[in-house]
């Protein structure tokens, strides 16, 4: 799948807070942290994200602590947000709320 990777505008960037409600935004990047019952919930969700990475080719910085994952998802090589972070973040909140 070929997703935009250019710099999102400004106002777009201004934006994703109201676009992506789960998510913070400080301008350059994109952050999210879901928590779950347990370990095993928290680690299953890891593995569905990561076959979101691997079919967009866009791999978010992350963790796990226990029952909680933390996803940090930017465009390094435009150098902050572009289209293919937000298709990340939304493709990310499709599994939350499934």
């Amino acid at each position: 799948m070929m997703v935009d990777r250019t710099l999102l505008p400004p106002d777009q960037v201004a934006a994703l807070g109201e676009r992506l409600p789960g998510w913070d935004c400080d301008g350059t990047s994109l952050s999210r942290v879901v928590e779950f019952t347990d370990f095993a919930e928290a680690f299953a969700f890891m593995v569905r994200v990561a076959a979101v990475a691997e079919d967009l080719d866009h791999h978010p910085d992350w963790s796990n602590s226990w029952n909680r994952v933390t996803l940090a998802v930017t465009s390094h090589s435009a150098g902050g947000l572009t289209g293919l972070d937000v298709e990340f973040a939304q493709r990310v909140d499709q599994l939350v709320d499934n």
